[in-house]
């Protein structure tokens, strides 16, 4: 997914606050769902909610105004977790951030092993 980097999103050294890439990378997760044909609210209407266990994630380069760069993902499911390796890639290649983010899916409220996404998900597991 092709974004670009808002003024509002920079610090004070000029280049994008950590907690950007976080929200970068959570945007094109929902845009995967809404994509894969499951979007994030219809999920939640069916009781389904997708919630973020855990994030590892390293800056390498940072992105700078008006950057332009993509968010890539790709899906892995180990049991009842589903990770999502997620890179932000400059426009000249380089990696400016990657991240691995752990998901568990509650179902009515309760840990769930998650099928009914894997339905959803399959062609890209």
């Amino acid at each position: 997914m092709e974004m670009e980097v808002r003024d509002y999103e920079l610090d004070i050294e000029q280049i994008v606050n950590n907690s950007n890439y976080l929200r970068y990378m959570e945007h094109t997760r929902h845009k995967f769902c809404e994509d894969a044909g499951l979007p994030f609210s219809q999920m939640h209407s069916n009781g389904i909610d997708a919630v973020v266990r855990k994030v590892e994630i390293e800056y390498r380069s940072p992105l700078r105004s008006m950057e332009k760069f993509l968010s890539c993902l790709s899906l892995e499911r180990k049991g009842p977790r589903y990770i999502f390796h997620q890179d932000i890639v400059k426009q000249n290649g380089d990696i400016s951030a990657s991240a691995d983010i752990t998901v568990v899916i509650l179902k009515d409220g309760k840990l769930s092993r998650g099928d009914e996404l894997t339905e959803v998900f399959g062609k890209y597991l």
